[in-house]
Formats: structure tokens, sequence, C-alpha cells
């Protein structure tokens, strides 16, 4: 079968910083895959990369099979391939649901199918999904960090994406957070489904710094390390990893090994 998504020999400089530097990687359909890496590793900068938010200096990027290296990132997103912010950025004014309402009105989800055409209550079944239907009515601005991270999930799904890439889905959330978040990803991807027209969740690929999270839902882990890949396999594989662990110096690593 042939990679959903191919990089091949990607490369960024921000002058003489060589951000992303040669990465070569694939993504395999119904792939649940981490990046990681420490802070500046360049895993973010890849990810922006292939959304197109950033221009490569170098290298090229495939989905399905298609060269979309430095097209726009509204035009990746209706080819199925969507990105969660680290940074949710909502319409802090509007209400929860309309927040939600933005995506699923996006042309991608227009295509999928009739029942688009009642978009506040696709919208309110996103939020469902993540666990914040409660929440609908709320402005955007009084959600709490946990549920701002779950609303930008919703809008994420609201897409119907063949692969989600997770910015940091795990970033300055609480355990309890971080499982809710977890429960959903699970489900997203079994196909406990949030879309009607397709048997299977999306493919994914979650870049985080926190191994311990990532490793309880991950089939695969593509370690970044100063804008290289240093390391790809399973999780079994990365934890025995001895330049990962290296990497990890601290908790982290402890905890890895323990």
């Amino acid at each position: 079968m042939a990679p959903l998504l191919e990089v091949e020999h990607l490369s960024k400089n921000f002058g003489e910083l060589m951000a992303v530097d040669d990465v070569s990687f694939q993504i395999q359909q119904g792939d649940i895959v981490g990046l990681v890496g420490p802070n500046g590793a360049g895993k973010t900068t890849a990810s922006r990369l292939i959304m197109g938010i950033l221009k490569p200096s170098s290298g090229k990027v495939k989905f399905k099979g298609e060269d979309i290296t430095g097209k726009d990132t509204a035009s990746i997103v209706n080819k199925g391939l969507v990105m969660t912010s680290q940074v949710v950025k909502p319409f802090r004014h509007l209400p929860t649901y309309a927040n939600a309402m933005v995506s699923v009105l996006c042309p991608r989800a227009k295509r999928q199918g009739e029942w688009v055409k009642e978009a506040e209550s696709r919208a309110m079944e996103a939020l469902e999904f993540c666990g914040i239907r409660d929440l609908a009515l709320e402005p955007a601005s009084v959600l709490s960090h946990g549920d701002l991270k779950r609303l930008e999930l919703a809008r994420a799904i609201g897409t119907e994406p063949e692969l989600l890439i997770l910015d940091e889905p795990f970033g300055g959330l609480n355990p309890a957070e971080t499982a809710l978040i977890l429960k959903s990803l699970k489900r997203l991807h079994k196909g406990g489904r949030f879309g009607r027209l397709h048997r299977e969740g999306p493919t994914m690929v979650i870049v985080e710094h926190k191994l311990i999270d990532l490793l309880q839902i991950t089939n695969r882990v593509i370690v970044f390390n100063l804008g290289q890949v240093i390391a790809d396999g399973t999780p079994e594989e990365i934890t025995r990893n001895k330049e990962v662990v290296r990497i990890y110096i601290g908790k982290e690593a402890e905890k890895l090994v323990s």
C-alpha cells in the first residue's frame, strides 16, 4: 500500500539556523505516529512545512501521492490533511458551537454529504464527541485551557480529515484533562465515530515532547533532535534506544527506563 504521507529530504533554514535538516519519513494509513523531541528539536517546524504554513528551503511533501509542497494551507486542508494548533486561538466572543461551525462549513466538509446543511447540528455533534457540548452556548473566552484544547480537536474533526496532525495536544493539561483528550483520540481513531461517512477514523500524527502520555496511544514514534530524525520505531524500541534516553535527560528519561 502506498504511504498516505511522504516527507522527502525536507529542510528549512532561518538564516544560519537549520531548523529542519534533510528529514525523510512516511506515514501509513491507519497509523498513530508520534513525533517527539526536546523543545526546539524541529518537530513543530516540520509539521508546519507539511501544512504549508511555512515554505521549505528544500525537499518535498506528498499526500496521497500528490505533491503538495508549498501549497497554501487552505487547499491542503480541503484535501483531507488537517493540523491542530499548540496555541488555541478561538473566536473568543463567539459561542463555542459557533467556533465549531467554522470547520463544518469548510469546502471539504460540504463535499462529504447532505447532512452538512445542518451545520449547527453537526457542530454540536463535534462538541459532544469531545465532551464539551454542555459549553456550547458559552463564549469561547470563558473556556478553561483543557476545554479549549477539546474545542480545537472538535474544530479539526469537523473538516472530516483523513490525516490529523495534533501539535502538543497534551500541553498544559493536568492528568485528568490529558486522559479526556486521549479517550477522544482513541475513540476517533477506532471509528467511535464522529464522521458518518467513513468506517475508519483518521490517521494521526501527534507532535509532543511528553513521551509518557504519547506512548499510551501511538504504534510508532519518530524522534527529532537538532532538526534531524535520530530514531524511528515502535514505542518499545524507542524506550530502549540509548540515544533517545540520553536526549531526555531528567525525569522523563528516568520514567522511560524505570
